[in-house]
């Protein structure tokens, strides 16, 4: 076998050690669920931007609030995270407007606690898995390290047996380490990209929430009068 074989990925893989070996299949775990991840939450927020601008559309045209209401209602699952903000808001500021002894404010204080729980659900589903990609692009470097100066003590240990180290002798051994750490940055950088990108999503739609409640809570305090 030639240096050139001995040098191939493949083959570099398939003669590491077994600690090595078990580093490598970690990470390839972790990087094929961050991929996963990845997809998943990026079609996830696209269509979260896409109901928001839908419901912002719909309800600045100046529609009826009850019947806006009724239509998040009957399609909650798909009206997006604003409409149920909104459905949750509405509603009770609706049950709390009925009961005569309460004073304005605190009707209107009611509608926002509402509110503001239904947006921390919103936003911890946005947020999930976000977790994770923070893991894996912090840990996967270091892990992968690790299985290369394993392997790298590893062929040290081997060559121990040789009575003249050449280059033939020392590459493969070598390689076979710096495999583990390519391994581990390929597995961390795409997570860290996609970790810095979603939360700069998230937080502009949080921002696009908050600016909505604020808003509507003064459309419900004019009615209040």
């Amino acid at each position: 076998m030639n240096v050139n074989q001995d040098l191939s990925i493949l083959n570099l893989i398939l003669n590491a050690s077994v600690v090595v070996q078990i580093i490598m299949l970690i990470l390839a775990t972790v990087s094929f669920i961050s991929w996963y991840y990845i997809f998943s939450k990026w079609f996830s927020l696209m269509q979260s931007k896409r109901q928001t601008d839908n419901f912002e559309n719909v309800f600045w045209s100046g529609g009826d609030l009850n019947q806006l209401y009724n239509n998040a209602v009957s399609s909650r699952t798909e009206s997006g995270s604003l409409a149920r903000i909104f459905e949750a808001g509405f509603r009770e500021f609706t049950k709390l407007r009925m009961q005569r002894n309460l004073d304005p404010a605190d009707v209107i204080s009611g509608s926002k606690r509402a509110m503001n729980a239904t947006y921390q659900r919103e936003i911890d589903a946005l947020e999930s898995h976000l977790a994770f990609l923070a893991s894996a692009g912090s840990v996967s470097p270091y892990v992968g390290l690790f299985g290369t100066v394993w392997g790298i003590m590893h062929a040290f240990r081997g060559l121990a047996d040789v009575g003249q180290a050449t280059l033939s002798t020392v590459a493969p051994g070598i390689a076979e380490a710096l495999v583990a750490t390519a391994i581990g940055l390929f597995a961390a950088i795409p997570a860290v990209l996609a970790y810095n990108r979603f939360s700069h999503d998230i937080d502009r739609l949080a921002t696009r929430y908050e600016s909505f409640m604020e808003e509507f809570c003064n459309i419900l305090q004019r009615q209040m009068r």
